[in-house]
């Protein structure tokens, strides 16, 4: 059996760490972290991730950030393991490491750390934690055991389609706009043209196309588009696209957004946007229920009673097990004190698994433009193919970190910005097992 550690981080001022081991093999411990020593290193981090919103912010992390040269990130993913790996958790890690045992860390960050990256970190300078143990995140326990929450199981539903919403055209905003495209003009040789032309071949992808570039840049994918396709059944929601994330000091983690084809005038609680209204994880925790007295909703549901009838968000939308949302920051409700964000909205809706962005996420547009990477690069695509792959798997936190492992070793080997952690080690695998 795979040894696995539980590692759990609070705030408080400081930041305080326990870990224990699941078979109890080694002893557990607590780790305390100051907090003038926290916040400069994630102050550190922080700075070297996309700011899109910010001049400049996107090339010179791509450019002149300390993600951008394996150097730099090395001697960042030094000093960030220092910081806040335990002493006597690292001796353990070795130990195992050198008996050829790779345990699985299940690390549950507070808010503070959300964005760290624990795959990254160096215990010595020629080791990253990826190396030598498995790493997911676990799901906040308060979810996980809600009393209304009713998971899907992968076992019983893994042969059910995959619904893919790929890169929707947003209402109102152009492709070069800030609701733009995230994978720019497909052409049938991309790497997502083959996953979808996969999919399709296997009579597993919804919606169904007749050709795989009529899956991108659709105008028909909105929320009531989404009801239907899930109460039909699903074995996997595969997301690409914009997540517009609440910030952190709102304490609103609900109010993060996922942005569909829905126009201004689909019902919910998010605010219109020019002729869009996002889909929020509001709407997925409370659906009709949030809706102002009232209001009518044109969601299908499970095809029982008036269809104005007020349904929950988990029965207006029952998430599948698997649950892939690439997106900048798509998982940005693990930096609240209270998630109730998109993950937990999908976690809440019946999802056994979640794997989400920690930070803005370059397209592989920007890799071309502002890192001058060949145009035949799509690390950003190739993101995508491997997470889908992964979510095929028994094990998909073993199999994506497998994912991160092959680009590590490709960013030691050749400094090639477009294998910098910038994409693979943006994405986290939230378990509720």
């Amino acid at each position: 059996m795979t040894p696995t550690a539980y590692i759990r981080m609070a705030d408080a001022g400081d930041l305080y760490l326990t870990w224990r081991w699941a078979d109890e093999s080694a002893p557990g411990g607590v780790g305390v972290v100051p907090e003038e020593q926290v916040e400069a290193a994630m102050r550190r981090f922080a700075a070297a991730l996309p700011a899109p919103g910010v001049p400049g912010g996107l090339d010179a992390a791509l450019a002149t950030g300390e993600l951008a040269s394996y150097e730099a990130e090395n001697e960042l993913a030094q000093y960030l393991s220092s910081t806040f790996l335990p002493y006597n958790l690292a001796v353990r890690l070795h130990e195992l490491y050198v008996e050829g045992v790779r345990p699985h860390l299940r690390i549950q960050p507070s808010p503070r750390t959300a964005q760290l990256p624990w795959e990254l970190i160096a215990p010595d300078p020629n080791v990253r934690l990826v190396e030598i143990a498995d790493v997911s995140v676990l799901a906040p326990p308060g979810i996980v055991h809600a009393p209304a929450r009713v998971a899907r199981s992968w076992a019983e539903t893994r042969t059910l389609p995959v619904v893919a919403i790929l890169d929707p055209r947003v209402p109102g905003f152009r492709a070069d706009s800030s609701l733009g495209s995230v994978l720019g003009r497909m052409d049938s040789g991309a790497p997502l043209a083959a996953l979808v032309a996969a999919h399709a071949a296997a009579d597993r992808l919804i919606p169904a196309v007749g050709a795989p570039l009529e899956a991108f840049r659709r105008t028909d994918l909105d929320r009531s588009w989404l009801s239907r396709a899930l109460h039909a059944g699903a074995a996997r929601l595969l997301y690409v696209g914009h997540v517009t994330a609440a910030a952190p000091e709102s304490g609103r983690s609900e109010s993060a957004t996922l942005h569909l084809s829905c126009t201004a005038a689909s019902p919910g609680c998010a605010p219109a946007y020019r002729d869009h209204r996002p889909l929020s994880a509001r709407d997925l925790l409370l659906g009709a229920h949030a809706l102002a007295e009232g209001a009518t909703h044109d969601y299908v549901g499970n095809g029982q009673g008036d269809s104005r009838t007020p349904h929950t968000g988990p029965e207006i939308w029952p998430i599948p097990s698997r649950v892939a949302l690439i997106a900048c920051e798509s998982g940005g409700d693990l930096r609240f004190a209270e998630p109730l964000g998109l993950v937990a909205a999908m976690l809440t809706g019946g999802a056994e698994l979640v794997t989400a962005g920690r930070w803005p996420l370059p397209t592989d547009l920007a890799f071309h433009r502002f890192a001058g990477t060949p145009v035949t690069t799509h690390p950003f695509q190739e993101a995508v193919c491997a997470i889908d792959t992964a979510h095929e798997s028994s094990d998909p936190a073993a199999a994506l970190n497998a994912w991160q492992r092959e680009h590590l070793a490709a960013w030691r080997g050749t400094g090639e910005i477009h294998h910098s952690p910038l994409v693979w080690a943006a994405f986290a695998t939230i378990d509720t097992r």
